[in-house]
């Protein structure tokens, strides 16, 4: 078990609950746990988050830059600190930057110019940076995290939506 990275779909009503939200951090959990369940666009990118974050930006999602799209495309635009897992939210306003950032985004020569030294200096998760990792199918792992991620804001694009972003 690891931190897993889930993108959703957010509706505008579950959205204003969030923001809203002053019960205990465990409803809150099943509440986000159910409107996972009920999403209509998920995207699971299992441990390939800060990976992915490292290569959009060159630093781990454990250390978001606030107002960049790339990190924001990653790790969302605002997280609820009130509560112990990561748990964010991209209102619909941004979801177009967020897509265009991507979509500009030279992710085949990021790929080519990554090696594994820098992922095990910049101690991403998970901790797997070792010599006989297969750090070639790591990096076509991550470009299919990263295409299915632009598909993924497309289709929130297309609907008008909000993004949840949870990464437990």
């Amino acid at each position: 078990m690891g931190l897993i990275a889930n993108y959703q779909y957010l509706s505008d009503e579950n959205l204003k609950a969030m923001k809203n939200f002053d019960g205990e951090e465990d409803e809150l959990l099943e509440d986000v746990e159910e409107w996972n369940e009920e999403a209509e666009i998920l995207l699971d990118i299992d441990k390939m988050w800060d990976i992915l974050h490292f290569v959009l930006t060159g630093v781990s999602g454990q250390e978001p830059i606030w107002d960049d799209p790339l990190s924001e495309a990653v790790v969302g635009v605002a997280s609820l600190e009130e509560i112990s897992e990561f748990t964010a939210y991209t209102e619909k306003e941004r979801v177009e930057d967020i897509l265009s950032a991507l979509e500009s985004f030279d992710i085949v020569g990021a790929l080519h110019n990554l090696d594994m030294e820098s992922c095990k200096k910049a101690e991403l998760y998970p901790d797997i940076w070792e010599k006989d990792l297969d750090f070639e199918g790591i990096k076509k792992e991550v470009h299919k995290c990263f295409e299915d991620l632009i598909d993924f804001y497309k289709q929130i694009l297309e609907i008008n939506g909000n993004v949840l972003v949870t990464i437990y």
